[in-house]
């Protein structure tokens, strides 16, 4: 049966929106019938290379839907289950998994170079990180579909897929943000909005956002965020200030910039974490000296997926969302078609916010 698609024929080539054909679900696999898929900045890295999959490729990674038909074997889904599409599902045997750091799991991505679907002219595609949800519907392993607990509306629903989870897990798993600690938020796009509301959840006392962009300050304060800062190279001297001249306890860069890592590394008050969730290119260099590292005794640390189990994790949001803590339509700027997706990723290199979501 053949469904629109959004497919990327190779490294640096622009999205193609065309027709795919998909096959029925195999053993251990599902069909979903997509209700909404997020573009993130990670499937933008995906389109120039910076992150390395197998191409030609349907790209997308963040999406929910409803199960059309299941392969044989699967229990956990039925036809009409509304399900999260999760793109990095863990094996369960790997050496992560037995420590229980399902988000670092070896065979995570070991799907995304199987073939997934084919053009029309018989060509195969990957399934970009594994769920390829840039289509109007996929076929995915049965690890990949979490059901969408009640209460949380299937279109918003799409951003628990990466966005939510990963800003959240940022700031509980990773930084683990304690009642009162301060924060600053490096970047305010799809994911710093996730992780400022996480802050806000966590009750973070003061929430510092900065973001190159003035246009951002009010999604920002929206999210959680008490001040806002515009990124400069004084942004480290601005972020102390408004903290009695200590820093803030967490720093979260959103980014992936080099710049904007030393600058949350050197926002964090003398004993303080910062959490690096961006996801940069190997140019990015960050450069540190052996004596300031002893002298601040700060932590650094990478942050995957949010350091998050998202089988644990989904229904844990799904609540903040019920009793209001969590408001994913406030990550939401912009609802668009699936032909709109090559102008979002325009958007996402000229750094506006926010999280464009396609809806099917």
């Amino acid at each position: 049966m053949a469904v629109r698609a959004a497919v990327l024929p190779a490294i640096g080539a622009p999205l193609e929106i065309t027709g795919i054909e998909l096959p029925d679900p195999g053993p251990g696999q599902v069909r979903v019938r997509l209700a909404a898929a997020g573009v993130c900045h990670s499937d933008l890295s995906l389109s120039n290379g910076t992150m390395r999959v197998p191409v030609p490729a349907v790209l997308g990674h963040e999406g929910a839907g409803t199960v059309v038909s299941v392969g044989e074997g699967v229990a956990h889904v039925a036809p009409g289950t509304p399900v999260v599409l999760n793109w990095a599902p863990s094996c369960g045997t790997c050496h992560a998994c037995a420590l229980g750091e399902v988000w670092l799991c070896a065979d995570a991505l070991a799907g995304a170079a199987g073939v997934h679907a084919r053009t029309s002219d018989g060509t195969e595609l990957h399934p970009g990180l594994n769920v390829a949800a840039f289509a109007e519907e996929t076929v995915v392993s049965a690890s990949c579909v979490l059901p969408l607990p009640d209460g949380v509306p299937l279109t918003d629903a799409a951003l628990l897929g990466c966005a939510v989870l990963t800003g959240y897990g940022a700031v509980h798993h990773s930084a683990r943000v304690r009642q009162g600690e301060t924060v600053a938020v490096f970047g305010a796009g799809g994911v710093g909005l996730a992780t400022l509301q996480a802050a806000r959840i966590a009750g973070a006392s003061r929430i510092i956002a900065v973001d190159v962009s003035p246009a951002k300050e009010e999604l920002a304060r929206a999210a959680g965020a008490t001040d806002y800062v515009i990124a400069s190279d004084s942004t480290a001297r601005e972020i102390r200030a408004l903290t009695g001249k200590q820093g803030v306890d967490v720093a979260v860069e959103c980014v992936g910039r080099a710049v904007s890592i030393r600058a949350a590394w050197d926002s964090t008050r003398r004993g303080g974490r910062t959490t690096v969730v961006g996801i940069g290119g190997k140019d990015q260099e960050v450069t540190f000296n052996a004596l300031e590292i002893f002298h601040w005794g700060r932590t650094l640390s990478g942050c995957v997926y949010g350091n998050t189990d998202p089988a644990r994790d989904v229904p844990v949001l799904a609540e903040h969302v019920r009793e209001g803590r969590l408001d994913l339509s406030a990550l939401v700027t912009e609802r668009i078609a699936l032909e709109g997706i090559p102008a979002a990723f325009e958007n996402m290199l000229a750094g506006k916010g926010g999280r464009a979501l396609v809806v099917f």
